[in-house]
């Protein structure tokens, strides 16, 4: 009889055990159709659509790069030419110098 209760206790422990298993699985089934990871597998399985993505994000990333370089580059240029205006001891001569040598080469 006590063998009886102890097998019952272990299959309901079991059961409630397949039970929460089965409601994570179902979790996580859902936090992959949520992510779209089906769309990252169909682009890994296409050569041609996966160079073609990373072609377009490159271009994307060195366009970003040059127009970003060329505003703060700009914006340090007219730093510098503020500072040469205001005729500052030290640093004037120096920026001075400086202004002169980009002038030079632009």
């Amino acid at each position: 009889m006590a063998e009886e209760k102890e097998k019952e206790a272990n299959e309901k422990e079991v059961v409630n055990m397949l039970g929460k298993i089965n409601g994570r699985m179902e979790d996580i089934t859902e936090r992959i159709e949520e992510i779209g990871i089906e769309d990252y597998f169909d682009l890994l399985k296409s050569p041609r659509k996966l160079l073609f993505t990373n072609f377009i994000l490159g271009l994307a990333r060195g366009l970003g790069f040059a127009v970003g370089a060329t505003i703060l580059g700009a914006i340090f240029l007219m730093v510098l030419f503020r500072l040469g205006e205001l005729n500052l001891p030290v640093i004037g001569e120096f920026i001075a110098r400086m202004i002169r040598i980009v002038q030079e080469f632009l």
